[in-house]
């Protein structure tokens, strides 16, 4: 009895073994070298490198709009894609280059500051772009002066309606 077992198992697994097609001649040789290429590609990132990345306006008064143009140019080996740009407040407003920027070509981010607060603001805007790191930023600042006749103090006081 062990000995029919035996055979029955090494009869099925002879079977096995000897209806299996060879998978390495299914291999399309054009597929492998396009997936090679897409492989090597694969570590290709577009790198933003900027001129200045952070501008200060100065002394400016209060409420006046100012404006700066960062350029940057693409030193990676892929085309450069900006996705978003955001400030870290509504008073300072980027825009920038919606069209890939190739290798080795310039691109522009041109951010507006509006003048709010009072004394030293910093504000940075966030590039979201298809970088290795996805992230870049840049910083603005500027020392706001506040109207003639404010004073620091009363500036600061919230007026509310009260009736």
């Amino acid at each position: 009895m062990k000995k029919s077992i035996l055979i029955v198992a090494v009869l099925s697994a002879f079977i096995f073994t000897s209806c299996k097609e060879n998978a390495a001649d299914k291999v399309n040789e054009e597929n492998v070298a396009a997936a090679a290429d897409r492989d090597a590609k694969a570590g290709d990132f577009p790198v933003m490198t900027f001129s200045e990345s952070e501008f200060d306006f100065g002394t400016i008064d209060q409420g006046t709009n100012v404006e700066h143009t960062f350029t940057f140019t693409n030193t990676g080996n892929a085309p450069l894609v900006i996705v978003d740009a955001k400030s870290s407040c509504g008073c300072t407003v980027p825009q920038f280059t919606k069209a890939p920027v190739a290798p080795g070509d310039t691109g522009e981010m041109l951010v507006k500051f509006n003048g709010s607060g009072k004394g030293q603001v910093s504000k940075t805007v966030t590039i979201t772009a298809n970088t290795k790191s996805g992230k870049e930023t840049l910083k603005i600042k500027a020392f706001v002066n506040a109207p003639e006749g404010v004073t620091p103090a009363a500036s600061n006081v919230i007026k509310t309606n009260s009736k």
